[in-house]
């Protein structure tokens, strides 16, 4: 009678990773986090450039909190924005910068989400409360899968 040895799976009951398969799935959790980085980027960062560049007029018509803050406010809001945006991205120019700058804006980010949460779901904002929480579930992923 023979008998083969059969290796013993892991208590967990899963097959070990191979490397190769390891380097692949972080490859690819690598390109995610890069496109939720982006997709964030781009949208902060045309956000921050109509909050500077529109009249205030037509941004009371879009959202409701501008009609209640001063201008300087607005367009307070509107450069940090970019600038967050931006360092969403600073690893693309310069890995010499670290991690540093985009988890400092990806935390910036988020809370600027929420307290724009917060505004706009206490003014009844149902839309826009609801794009704040689109924007939460892109920026915190990046904040986490980051770190």
């Amino acid at each position: 009678m023979s008998t083969t040895y059969t290796p013993a799976a892991p208590a967990s009951g899963h097959a070990p990773v191979s490397a190769a398969r390891a380097r692949a799935a972080a490859g690819y959790r690598n390109l995610a986090l890069w496109t939720l980085q982006g997709w964030a980027a781009m949208f902060f960062f045309a956000a921050g450039y109509a909050k500077l560049t529109e009249p205030l007029y037509n941004l009371v018509a879009l959202m409701n909190w501008p009609a209640l803050v001063g201008e300087t406010l607005v367009r307070g809001v509107g450069i940090v924005e970019i600038v967050l945006a931006l360092g969403m991205l600073a690893p693309l120019v310069s890995w010499k910068l670290g991690r540093w700058p985009l988890l400092i804006s990806a935390a910036g980010l988020i809370a600027l989400e929420v307290v724009m949460l917060s505004v706009h779901a206490f003014s009844f904002d149902i839309g826009l409360a609801l794009t704040n929480l689109a924007l939460l579930a892109i920026t915190i992923p990046v904040l986490l899968g980051r770190r």
